[in-house]
Order: C-alpha cells, then sequence, then structure tokens
C-alpha cells in the first residue's frame, strides 16, 4: 500500500512524463544506432523503420499525451481522476509495449498482440469514459474533438504496423496528434498571453471550429484523393498562418519559453505546406521530411516546454525557466534545424546530421529528465495532496 500510495502515482503527468523523459532521450539515439548498423534492429515482425515510426508516435508521443490528458481532463470535468493502481496499470501496460516492440518477434503472436494494444485500448477506454461520464461538468464544448480523435488513434497504430498501409498509418498519426496540439494551443496560448502580458489574442469561434474541423478532415488524408488532401492541406496552413498574425507573435518571441510554442505553432504551417508540395510538385527531399519537421518542430518544440511548465505548476512549484531550462529550449531548436535543414544543405553527410539531432534530443530530454523527475516524485511543495 506504501508503495501504491507514493506520491508518483497520484496524478497521470508524474509517471508519464518521467517515462516521455526517458524516451525521448533514448528512442532517437537508438534509431539512430540500428541505422547506422551499431545496434541490431529489434526482433519484431516489423520493419526497423516502422518500429521507430512506431515508437516515437505511440510510445514517446503517447507518454506526452496519455500523461497530459490523464491530468487535464480531470480538471475539465472536476473529478479526483485516475491514480494509484490504475496508474501503475498503465505504467506497466506502456512498458509491456516497448517490450514487446523491442523483443516481442520470439513471442507468441497472441502475447505480442496483446502486449502491442493493452496499453492504448485501456488509456483511450478510461479517457473516453471520463469526457462521456462527467460531459455535463465539462469545462470546455469542444473536448468532443479527443472523443473523435482518441479511438483513430488504435486505427493509425495498426495502420502503422502494416508494410502495405504504413505510410497513411504514419499520415494518421500525424494527424491526429495535430489536432490534439491544436487544441491544447488554443487554451494554453490564450491563457499564456493574458496572464503574462494582459493580451488577448485573436479567438473567432467560427475561424478555430474550422481549423479544427480542418484538421479531423485531414487525419483521413491518406483516403482522400490526393490534390483533395493536397489543398485541404494548404487551406489550413493558410488559416493558421492568418490568425497567428493576431496572436501577438512580438510579444510572444520576447520570451523563450512562450516563443518556443509560437515556433512549434509555425512548423504545424510549414508540415502542411510540405505536404501541399509533395502532392502538387513532388520534390526529392532528403529524409522523409514532412513526418520530421512535425516530430522535431512541433513535438520536439512544444513538448519540452509544457513538460516544463506543468511538472513544476502542477507539483505546486512557480514556473520558472532558468538558464538549464533555456539551454534545453535552444538544443531542441539545434536539433530541428539538423535533422531537418542541414540534410537538405548537404545530404553527403546525412548520417553525421542523424546522429547530432539524435545526441541533441538525449542531451535535452536528459537535462528534463534530471531536473523534473525529482520534483515527481515528491509530494507538492504547496501542501496540497495531487
Amino acid at each position: 500500500m506504501k508503495f501504491v500510495n507514493h506520491p508518483f502515482w497520484l496524478v497521470g503527468f508524474r509517471p508519464f512524463f518521467a517515462l516521455a523523459c526517458l524516451s525521448g532521450l533514448s528512442l532517437p539515439l537508438l534509431w539512430v544506432l540500428m541505422y547506422l548498423g551499431a545496434l541490431p534492429a529489434p526482433t519484431t515482425s516489423v520493419g526497423a523503420v516502422q518500429w521507430h515510426a512506431h515508437e516515437m508516435f505511440f510510445g514517446f508521443g503517447w507518454a506526452v499525451l496519455g500523461g497530459f490528458l490523464l491530468t487535464s481532463t480531470k480538471n475539465w470535468v472536476q473529478v479526483r481522476g485516475y491514480h494509484g493502481a490504475v496508474l501503475i496499470y498503465l505504467v506497466a501496460a506502456w512498458i509491456f509495449e516497448r517490450v514487446g516492440m523491442g523483443w516481442g518477434g520470439r513471442w507468441p503472436d497472441l502475447l505480442f498482440q496483446l502486449s502491442n494494444k493493452l496499453f492504448l485500448v485501456s488509456i483511450v477506454a478510461m479517457l473516453v469514459w471520463t469526457l462521456v461520464r462527467y460531459r455535463k461538468d465539462d469545462g470546455y464544448d469542444d473536448n468532443y474533438f479527443f472523443l473523435l480523435i482518441l479511438p483513430v488513434f488504435l486505427i493509425a497504430k495498426h495502420l502503422m504496423l502494416s508494410a502495405e498501409h504504413f505510410q497513411i498509418g504514419i499520415g494518421m498519426a500525424t494527424g491526429l496528434f495535430r489536432v490534439a496540439f491544436l487544441v491544447m494551443l488554443e487554451r494554453t496560448l490564450t491563457q499564456f498571453l493574458r496572464n503574462i502580458f494582459q493580451a488577448h489574442i485573436l479567438r473567432n469561434r467560427l475561424l478555430d471550429r474550422s481549423i479544427k474541423l480542418l484538421g479531423l478532415v485531414l487525419v483521413s488524408a491518406g483516403f482522400l484523393p490526393p490534390l483533395l488532401a493536397a489543398w485541404l492541406s494548404l487551406l489550413l496552413a493558410l488559416l493558421l498562418a492568418g490568425r497567428f498574425i493576431f496572436w501577438k507573435p512580438q510579444l510572444a518571441m520576447r520570451r523563450l519559453d512562450l516563443g518556443i510554442m509560437y515556433l512549434g505553432y509555425l512548423a504545424i504551417v510549414l508540415q502542411l505546406l510540405i505536404e501541399f508540395i509533395n502532392q502538387i510538385a513532388p520534390q526529392a527531399w532528403v529524409g522523409a521530411l514532412s513526418v520530421h519537421v512535425f516530430a522535431l518542430g512541433v513535438m520536439g518544440l512544444i513538448i519540452p516546454a509544457m513538460l516544463i511548465r506543468i511538472a513544476s505548476g502542477h507539483t505546486g512549484r512557480k514556473v520558472v525557466f532558468g538558464w538549464m531550462e533555456k539551454l534545453v529550449l535552444w538544443i531542441m531548436m539545434a536539433a530541428f534545424l539538423l535533422r531537418v535543414l542541414a540534410p537538405q544543405v548537404y545530404p553527403e553527410a546525412y548520417a553525421v546530421w542523424l546522429l547530432l539531432a539524435a545526441s541533441g534530443w538525449f542531451s535535452g530530454f536528459a537535462i528534463l529528465a534530471w531536473r523534473l523527475i525529482p520534483f515527481l516524485l515528491q509530494a507538492r511543495v504547496d501542501g496540497k495532496e495531487h
């Protein structure tokens, strides 16, 4: 009972943000070492590239999204939320999936399938149940976007692990995370600009809903006629870019902790523009440019700032971006440039750029782990329970 009641298991962000830091520092570097031949590929039925994509979206990505939603949903509907033994079960299921993705090729197929589905099915069911059961107490009337996208992650996961439909699965997973970021950015940046600068950014109900609905449609881009998907991507990019002008970037860019989230917003626009170009006039990009713009430009820039804010604020501490936290953000920006821009300029050193970018993720998330995991293991400093 003492273990179950430890502060680490009081609320979802604690264990899952710790897992996000550990997977963020390890998964990219492991993949690059496999790519360079320094490590053997995982012994699973899926290819090495599939393993890498799956682990970044459903290992690292879902450690972040799971921790965020387990914490946010309870606050949105004003309930205690999942904790204790339930959180231990979810963490065990997440770890079980990582082990299965690494060595499950030697297991009976039924055991591998169990390892691959247990975590996502469980956490999606729990989150959906919370939002549906307490919908009358929900403080946000657009949380139906989460009700719509959460179950679709199961489809994206299945397609990603299929050799025939891998690219569709990648596009679907990217689209689903894009919708989640669009919802989150609307809420957080509105609050941050108001609290920090006493400034109000443009929030037009029709525009905001149109952006999120377009994002929702583009989740299924792989099933749409390519030209239609391309023009919808361009439309969403233009709407986001137009709104960005009225979101007071001249204020946000004064502070690195806010400016990096605005850069992540712009990375969504850039990724959509690349998708448009790829369909209209395919380019010979070096590497899978579109997905890496999203992974390193959206996830890689926004998530560290988000982890710092939530891990500090929700453990009763003042949210402060000291020199080490700022160093992490600069490292992540450098990793983005090394992985996305440098290979286009000097493709002959592609392996070097991969290794440097992965080393950046290792360094950045290692610092975050060192700084934040002690917070996550301790009780709140303000005396509140959770």
